[in-house]
């Protein structure tokens, strides 16, 4: 059985303030730590669930050459394999080779959500909204769409209990989650200690796998319509003059395609 492991650090127990996630900052390495066992709980949960192989690709923006790369990699559990990608969704290598399952460890909430701890969708400073033929994703939305395309289907979902909701409404309830913390506010989360969310974390990934059959591929349908609200017009420019990408208003970018990896791309590479 092949598994991919997509990770991001919000998501993690422990961190609720951007001064933790950002590369360079004095909390980001004691972050970064508490990042890679939370991945290494994923990876021994899916070699007890018969995974034979998987792939760790860290999806965290932290930053100058931390960016993609906020592992500790003498830390990292040996019975895996990882990747430094050089833009986001830039990597599908394993999607493409074919994965049986995807796993989601340290996610976080779209923007705007209400109790949602770190939230964003993409850019905290940029994006605004963005919508998949109507519907309103974040980031989990985006990596699930991206497995999709490969067929790969989202066995587990881990972060606060916003980002978990948010999973379930949009995969479905087969989808098995782990909330870590219930957010109070974007910058305040009750929260379970590291140690016991990564024996929670290990459990709900060998168990996942057990029915590679609970959640179907995302596909956000075809055609595709990839929107984008921007916080201002300003940042709509580097979109503009893109093939298959349109601006209709002045905050708002749509891309149009036959299906979402093609949409995807013609906007976002």
């Amino acid at each position: 059985m092949r598994v991919h492991i997509i990770s991001d650090m919000e998501g993690v127990s422990g961190i609720v303030k951007w001064s933790q996630v950002n590369g360079g900052d004095p909390m980001y390495e004691e972050c970064r730590k508490l990042y890679t066992a939370e991945i290494n709980a994923a990876v021994r949960g899916a070699r007890a669930g018969g995974a034979s192989e998987i792939v760790v690709m860290d999806c965290h923006g932290a930053g100058g050459g931390w960016t993609f790369n906020s592992l500790v990699p003498e830390l990292l559990d040996p019975g895996c394999e990882w990747v430094v990608q050089e833009k986001w969704t830039g990597y599908t290598g394993a999607l493409e080779q074919g994965c049986d399952a995807a796993l989601f460890i340290g996610m976080h909430a779209r923007a705007g959500t209400a109790h949602g701890v770190l939230s964003h969708t993409v850019s905290s400073e940029a994006w605004h909204n963005l919508w998949f033929n109507d519907v309103l994703v974040g980031e989990t939305g985006i990596n699930a769409a991206l497995c999709g395309h490969w067929h790969c289907p989202v066995l587990l979902v881990t972060g606060d209990q916003a980002t978990c909701d948010e999973a379930r409404a949009l995969l479905g309830p087969g989808l098995t989650v782990v909330p870590v913390k219930q957010g109070l506010g974007r910058y305040t989360a009750r929260q379970i200690p590291p140690i016991r969310a990564r024996e929670l974390i290990e459990g709900a990934a060998r168990q996942a796998l057990q029915d590679l059959q609970a959640v179907r591929p995302y596909d956000p349908g075809r055609p595709c319509e990839v929107k984008v609200e921007m916080v201002s017009p300003d940042r709509v420019e580097p979109y503009r003059n893109k093939a298959g990408v349109q601006i209709p208003e002045p905050r708002l970018v749509v891309s149009r395609a036959a299906d979402w990896w093609t949409a995807w791309k013609q906007f976002w590479f």
